[in-house]
Parts: structure tokens; C-alpha cells; sequence
């Protein structure tokens, strides 16, 4: 969903918010809200405020428990490191580590899920014949496979049945 919930954002600038119009003329009213305006814009020596309530109920508990051992990092970090420099190697932590477990599936999808003539479905990986140019060991290209039962055997003549 969108961050206005589809409804168009309005800004509190107002009128004064480019320099041109501020040059063209502003009422007292006009100075008085900017004036208020810009103090309104200095936030306290507190600020942000971190309610922990807050977070709590807005993260719900399956997303608080994958996110633990890494919020466990971050804590550990902040102190050393600050909270902006802790939260960047959290986060890339977070994501590294997403994309070793998606590379790591990958590959068990693919070493143990074959498509050979044991099983119908699975991915069929063809290796294509090796480029040889004249001039090279091996050309010209001889083929491996002698006789039709060769070609689409899908490994059944190497299987050790």
C-alpha cells in the first residue's frame, strides 16, 4: 500500500517554500508560520525516541524470530561501532547471508534433482560440443557418441545396474 494510503500528499510548506515566492512578498502572517515553521523543523537533544512497546507490537513474532540473531549482532556491534555503521553490517549481513542459502539451493536443486532416465521431471542440463579451432589439439572435433544408443540416453548406459 501506498505511504498516503492513496491520497494525494500535502505539503506544510505552503506558498513560502521557494525562495522566489518568499522574494515576491510575505504577509506578517506569513512570517510569523515560517518562523514557527522552521523552529518546528529542530528536533530535541532526545530525539528520535525509541519505544520499544511501540516496536514490539508492529513487528509481528515469526518476523522478531528470524530477525533475532541478527538483531543479537547488532547490539553486540553498536557500542564498538556506532548504530548507523552496526546497522550497515546488519543489513549486509542479512542479505549476504540470503543469498548464500539461495545459491546454496540452487545447487542441491541441481546435483540431486537431475533430469536422467530414472525420473521425468528435474532440469535437463545439456553441455554443448567444445569450440575447436583449427590449429588446436583435437580438431577436428570428433564426437564421443558412435552409435544412435548413444544420443539421448539420459545416463542409462553408465548406470551401474
Amino acid at each position: 500500500m501506498a505511504q498516503t494510503a492513496g491520497v494525494k500528499p500535502m505539503t506544510i510548506v505552503g506558498r513560502v517554500a521557494s525562495e522566489r515566492e518568499r522574494c515576491l512578498g510575505m504577509t506578517d502572517a506569513e512570517r510569523a508560520w515560517r518562523k514557527q515553521w522552521l523552529q518546528d523543523q529542530i528536533l530535541a537533544s532526545n530525539e528520535p525516541v525509541h519505544v520499544e512497546e511501540y516496536w514490539r507490537e508492529r513487528i509481528n513474532p515469526i518476523r522478531r524470530l528470524y530477525r533475532k540473531p541478527l538483531d543479537v549482532i547488532y547490539n553486540a556491534l553498536t557500542p564498538a561501532l556506532g548504530a548507523q555503521r552496526a546497522a550497515d553490517y546488519r543489513y549486509i549481513t542479512g542479505k549476504l547471508g540470503f543469498m548464500a542459502f539461495g545459491i546454496l539451493a540452487i545447487h542441491y536443486y541441481f546435483k540431486y534433482n537431475a533430469n536422467d532416465w530414472t525420473r521425468k521431471g528435474g532440469w535437463r542440463v545439456i553441455r554443448s560440443k567444445p569450440m575447436v579451432l583449427p590449429g588446436q589439439p583435437g580438431f577436428p572435433f570428433k564426437s564421443d557418441r558412435h552409435e544412435p544408443a548413444d544420443y539421448a540416453s539420459r545416463g542409462f548406459k553408465s548406470s551401474p545396474i
